[in-house]
C-alpha cells in the first residue's frame, strides 16, 4: 500500500500545482490593468523611465562642458582618469567608478624590496575640487624572518599624493576645454 499512497501523493501535488498556477494566471489575464507589463500597457511613456545610469547614460569619460566632467559616473571624471593615472605603476585590486574607490595592492619599489605600500583612493564627489580626492597610505616593512610588519607611513605622503591627483585632474580638464 506504501507504494500506491506515495503515487497518489506525488500526483495529488502536481494536481494542486498545476491548479494553483492555472489559476494566478486567469486572474492575471482578466484581472487589474494596473498588473499589466509595460509591453501589454500601451500608456506607458518610455522616454520618462529611469535608468541607473542618470539622464545622460553611461559615458566613462564625460563630454560635458561643465566642471563635473561628466554626470555619467558617480564622481568626477577628471579625478577618476587623474587617480587611476597618477599611480598607474601600483597594480589595481578594486576600482569602483561608480563609488569613486580605488584600492591598489602591495607595491615593493624596486630599489627597496623589502619595503611595501599600499594605496586607497576615494573620489568625494562629482565637482573637481581640492577637497575632492582623499588618499590613504599604508607601509610594511620586511623582517628577518620574511614576515611583513605594518609601519608608519612619511608625514606628508598621502597630501603629496592627492596634490598629484588633483594637478593631473586640472591639467585634463584643462586639455578638454581646450580642445572644444
Amino acid at each position: 500500500m506504501a507504494p500506491i499512497f506515495t503515487r497518489m501523493t506525488k500526483l495529488g501535488m502536481v494536481v494542486i500545482a498545476a491548479s494553483v498556477f492555472l489559476t494566478a494566471c486567469e486572474s492575471y489575464k482578466t484581472g487589474d490593468p494596473k498588473k499589466l507589463t509595460r509591453e501589454e500597457n500601451e500608456d506607458t511613456d518610455f522616454s520618462k523611465r529611469e535608468t541607473i545610469f542618470g539622464d545622460g547614460g553611461f559615458n566613462l569619460f564625460g563630454s560635458d562642458s561643465d566642471s563635473g566632467g561628466g554626470t555619467s559616473l558617480g564622481v568626477n571624471s577628471f579625478l577618476w582618469r587623474a587617480s587611476l593615472e597618477t599611480i598607474s605603476f601600483m597594480p589595481i585590486n578594486t576600482a569602483d567608478a561608480f563609488g569613486g574607490v580605488i584600492i591598489t595592492d602591495w607595491y615593493s619599489p624596486p630599489e627597496s624590496p623589502s619595503e611595501r605600500f599600499k594605496l586607497n583612493v576615494y573620489i568625494l564627489g562629482r565637482t573637481l575640487r581640492a577637497d575632492g580626492v582623499k588618499v590613504s597610505v599604508f607601509r610594511q616593512l620586511r623582517d628577518r624572518s620574511g614576515n611583513w610588519i605594518d609601519a608608519t607611513v612619511p608625514d606628508g605622503t598621502a597630501p603629496k599624493v592627492e596634490d598629484s591627483i588633483l594637478t593631473k585632474a586640472r591639467m585634463l580638464r584643462h586639455q578638454t576645454l581646450t580642445a572644444q
